[in-house]
Order: structure tokens, then sequence, then C-alpha cells
């Protein structure tokens, strides 16, 4: 189970560059660019409410939910003998 961030989709979605991003929501480009890459810990809600709208977005158009226990289980199913 993971969190999937598309921050780098929306920003592809807007033509934004991630520098101007950062500066209109009023963070750092290395402190988005750690969010970005799915490598942040936490996110604070202002900051989200911000994204959403200079992103003029919901939050679950930044982030999704992949759930691997699915793929796994399907992978594992493959690798069962026939009988």
């Amino acid at each position: 189970m993971s969190i999937v961030v598309n921050v780098d989709v929306m920003l592809a979605r807007r033509k934004m560059r991630l520098n101007e991003l950062a500066e209109r929501v009023g963070i750092t480009a290395q402190n988005l660019s750690v969010l970005k890459t799915g490598k942040a810990r936490a996110i604070r809600f202002s900051t989200l409410e911000k994204l959403c709208e200079v992103l003029e977005c919901q939050p679950g158009d930044l982030f999704a939910f992949a759930d691997a226990a699915p793929a796994a289980a399907a992978e594992a199913t493959a690798r069962k003998p026939a009988a």
C-alpha cells in the first residue's frame, strides 16, 4: 500500500514549472521536489490547500492510493504450478 503523488501530472496539465509553483505556494522548490517525488512523510493542510488553490484542483487530483496487495496476490497465483 502506498500513496502516489501526482503533483508532476498537475504541473504538466497546467503547463507550470516546479519553481513557479513553489513560489506561488510559498514553499521552497526543494520541499516541493521532496513532495513531488513521494519522499515527503507529511504535508500541512495549509500547504495542501494552497497547492489546490494554485493548481485549481482537488486533493484527490494530487494524491492517489495504490494498493499493492492485489498485484502481489495475482503474481503469487501466477507462480503456483498447475494441478
